[in-house]
């Protein structure tokens, strides 16, 4: 399973959170990692939640799968506008 990257790219509007730009958390198998200091928004995580799986074995994936073109989510709050960026790392 790849270990997932998760990172603030940029924030267009003004979310709740006390998050910048670069902050960011891990998923590798079924565990989140976040390091100290840095928080997670659960409105953006649930909406990421259902392509983790898929991403983390997305090798095995055939050629052309939309899964593999998918880097970038937004949170679905309107007023944040928080843009997330997902790499594969491991």
């Amino acid at each position: 399973m790849a270990k997932i990257k998760v990172s603030v790219e940029r924030i267009d509007g003004s979310c709740s959170l006390p998050v910048l730009v670069g902050d960011h958390f891990y998923v590798e198998d079924s565990k989140l990692y976040v390091p100290e200091g840095m928080h997670v928004c659960i409105w953006a995580l649930q909406s990421m939640m259902p392509i983790f799986p898929i991403l983390s074995v997305r090798d095995s994936l055939e050629e052309g799968h939309w899964v593999k073109k998918v880097e970038n989510f937004s949170c679905p709050d309107p007023k944040g506008l928080v843009q997330y960026r997902l790499e594969i790392i491991e």
